[in-house]
């Protein structure tokens, strides 16, 4: 009895099979990446705030380790264990004012409490009556307590977030004089090695020209809003200064909600429509100058991203990380575009993410990262 051969599928129905399953296993992938981003993000939060601290001070440190003192140079251990102090106290003092400024807000919004459903109400008054009445039962209808009872304890992970972070900072000093070797080590190939030592010397140089432009007008903004509630006579004008600055390091979100807890304090502490409305435009003019004029201005081409990248990239890591991942949102997508630009497969994506949609060439990275990030050890 002859047999039939097994029929092998076609050519095309193999392709297909195997673009499937490629499919399939890059969703489980990610699935798993975001199970692990969502279950260890305390961690990692902490673990991302600490390695921006060390791109932020390793060229500061490199630059005194290259200083003498007399005909001896200054050991690099010394300029490495002077930097985790600062960063420590820097961070340290930094949360007691932030946690300050929280117990302040709270202490006055328990005050407030009983009279912010009919300030709130007071405002849609020009609606008439029946809408007047909707939103005050809608707002006696929340629990204020509940809220500030989570916005305190988010306010006590801060400082255990902190110790953290200065733990994860010291261990990278302690660990920043091998980094070089074990890159090339690790890669290989010299060429390969210097390749990735310019990606990530671009991607540093890049961050820490954001955040230190982001820094200086958070700051300048911080100030003049402080102002304006200093004028008015608000009470928690030290406060709202301190809120405005933090909450501008979150994209275009921020400003506004800073723009709206200067005018709802101010409809609750004086319960002027009139007044309110002043301070509302004119904290919302300082906002737009700082952000629509002074900030594309100092950001300059480098760091033009998508703005519609940049929305989707703060609801990504805000819905995995919440608050800190807000903050954390740009610099995680200005390195994302940096490493894409440079990896021909992924330059599409480095394309959607720029503004203009022209990601800088690899020749123009590579002359942007005047830092170099492999200095020879020195004892």
């Amino acid at each position: 009895m002859k047999h039939d051969p097994p029929s092998t599928p076609p050519k095309d129905a193999r392709f297909e099979l195997a673009r499937v399953q490629t499919g399939a296993l890059i969703i489980i992938a990610f699935a798993v990446v975001l199970f692990l981003l969502v279950q260890a993000r305390f961690m990692l939060i902490s673990l991302a705030t600490a390695i921006i601290l060390f791109s932020l001070t390793s060229d500061v440190i490199n630059f005194i380790a290259r200083q003498r003192i007399g005909p001896v140079h200054i050991p690099n251990w010394i300029a490495s264990l002077a930097a985790v102090c600062l960063i420590a106290g820097a961070l340290l003092t930094a949360t007691s004012v932030v946690l300050a400024q929280v117990n302040t807000v709270l202490v006055v919004t328990l005050s407030y409490a009983e009279r912010v459903p009919s300030a709130v109400a007071s405002l849609f008054a020009w609606l008439g009556d029946d809408t007047e009445a909707a939103v005050l039962n809608s707002m006696r209808s929340v629990d204020f307590s509940s809220y500030l009872r989570q916005a305190a304890g988010s306010a006590g992970n801060l400082t255990q977030g902190t110790v953290l972070v200065i733990l994860f900072v010291g261990f990278l000093f302690a660990e920043r004089i091998w980094f070089s070797t074990k890159l090339h080590n690790f890669v290989g190939d010299p060429v390969q090695a210097q390749r990735v030592g310019q990606i990530i010397a671009s991607i540093i140089h890049r961050v820490n020209y954001y955040l230190l432009v982001k820094t200086f007008i958070s700051a300048i903004t911080g100030l003049v809003v402080f102002g304006i509630a200093s004028i008015f006579g608000l009470e928690v004008a030290v406060a709202i200064g301190v809120v405005t600055f933090v909450l501008n390091f979150i994209p275009n979100i921020g400003s506004i909600v800073a723009t709206g807890l200067i005018a709802l304090a101010m409809h609750v502490q004086f319960g002027d429509a009139t007044l309110t409305a002043a301070v509302f435009f004119l904290a919302g003019m300082v906002q737009f100058v700082a952000g629509s004029i002074i900030d594309p201005m100092l950001m300059g081409r480098a760091l033009r991203l998508s703005s519609f990248g940049i929305l989707i990239s703060l609801a990504f890591w805000g819905a995995v990380w919440g608050v800190p991942g807000m903050f954390l949102s740009v610099p995680i997508m200005v390195m994302m575009l940096v490493v894409c630009s440079h990896v021909p497969a992924l330059r599409p994506l480095a394309i959607l993410l720029s503004r203009e949609g022209l990601p800088e060439s690899e020749q123009s990275l590579q002359e942007s990262a005047t830092r170099d990030l492999f200095d020879q050890r020195r004892d």
